[in-house]
């Protein structure tokens, strides 16, 4: 069965700091004609920080969207052509205030490939030396530390709902 689409036709209809947004014109594999809205964006990159076996750094800040503050892993935005792995040991110093000595690649997921062409890649980051943090410009973030038992109970009962947060801990814990 084909499941490919092609593109007829593209128009870029909003070009901002972090997204651009595209309307396209596709041929579906059955011939027919129908469109697709995409949001480009750069990807980004994912930390699971052990400050030991069993705590892991975690930060909280405000969610404008959401209209909420939520509890996330460390993360953060790859500028243009910036490779992941040093982007990760970026974002973790800005956030956290910490730099790790050993870094593990935990692949990478797609936030929502139904519009968006945001990738991010995961990491788990151990052996931590505390050096300070430096949030960027706007960023308003708190580091706490939690027990991995107590991250297990705050996934189950929906304190932590952040999707790139929960992917790097199924990945990164294994559960």
């Amino acid at each position: 069965m084909k499941f490919e689409e092609k593109e007829l036709a593209s128009e870029c209809v909003y070009d901002g700091k972090i997204i651009r947004v595209c309307r396209d014109e596709v041929e579906l594999a059955n011939g027919k004609k129908s469109f697709r809205e995409i949001v480009h964006h750069s990807g980004g990159v994912v930390i699971l920080a052990f400050k030991d076996e069993s705590t892991i750094l975690f930060v909280k800040q405000y969610r404008y969207p959401l209209k909420q503050t939520i509890y996330e892993l460390p993360a953060g935005k790859l500028e243009k052509d910036e490779n992941p792995d040093l982007a990760a040991q970026r974002e973790l110093e800005e956030e956290t205030g910490y730099k790790a000595k050993d870094w593990t690649s935990l692949g990478f997921i797609y936030t929502s490939a139904g519009y968006s062409t945001e990738k991010l890649y995961l990491y788990k980051a151990t052996n931590l030396e505390f050096v300070g943090e430096h949030p960027d410009e706007g960023e308003i973030i708190k580091t706490f530390e939690f027990n991995i038992s107590n991250i297990c109970n705050m996934v189950k009962n929906g304190e932590i709902s952040d999707a790139k947060t929960l992917c790097a801990i199924l990945r990164g814990l294994k559960l």
